[in-house]
């Protein structure tokens, strides 16, 4: 990672991949033969051999629910420089979308990759929009050369978990 994009990262930000919760990971219109562990996964996502592939045509939607609640600062999208995405929607917190309905919701966030981007520059998000994120899902609506097939090689998401109050450990004050 270059010097410049690591300092767009805050000290206090972590990769969220140890709160996704796998279970729920939908990608609609993936390629079968290249689906979205490749880009998301740790391991997988480091590989260049491996990436996220569109299938029917150069839309991808992803569901990425979290074991608990995040506040979501950055975004790295890493893809080839002709295919790689480059017009992304995030939403935050909605359910059950897909390419019949994305259109109708506006996104919590709009993001048009640079080819800086595409090498694993960081884009900063409205980070007012995402402080209490228990699910996101990005949209990748077009990529840089128009062609049909849309690659990402790598998503990693930026930010913090919000400490919660645990309900269950609190004890009822007696009356005097």
């Amino acid at each position: 990672m270059s010097a410049e994009s690591a300092s767009a990262i805050h000290k206090s930000q972590v990769d969220l991949l140890d709160f996704i919760d796998w279970s729920g990971v939908e990608c609609l219109n993936q390629s079968s033969s290249h689906p979205v562990p490749n880009s998301l996964k740790q391991g997988y996502r480091e590989d260049d051999g491996l990436h996220l592939e569109s299938d029917a045509d150069e839309q991808l939607l992803l569901y990425v629910p979290f074991t608990q609640v995040v506040k979501l600062y950055s975004v790295v999208i890493k893809g080839p420089e002709d295919e790689g995405p480059k017009t992304v929607k995030l939403f935050s917190n909605k359910e059950h979308m897909g390419f019949s309905n994305v259109n109708d919701f506006p996104p919590s966030d709009v993001a048009v990759l640079s080819p800086d981007n595409l090498l694993g520059k960081p884009v900063i998000l409205k980070y007012v929009k995402f402080q209490n994120v228990r699910s996101l899902i990005i949209f990748i609506e077009d990529n840089q050369q128009g062609s049909e097939i849309t690659k990402v090689q790598k998503i990693v998401l930026y930010g913090t978990t919000v400490e919660t109050t645990d309900m269950k450990g609190l004890k009822k004050i007696e009356d005097h």
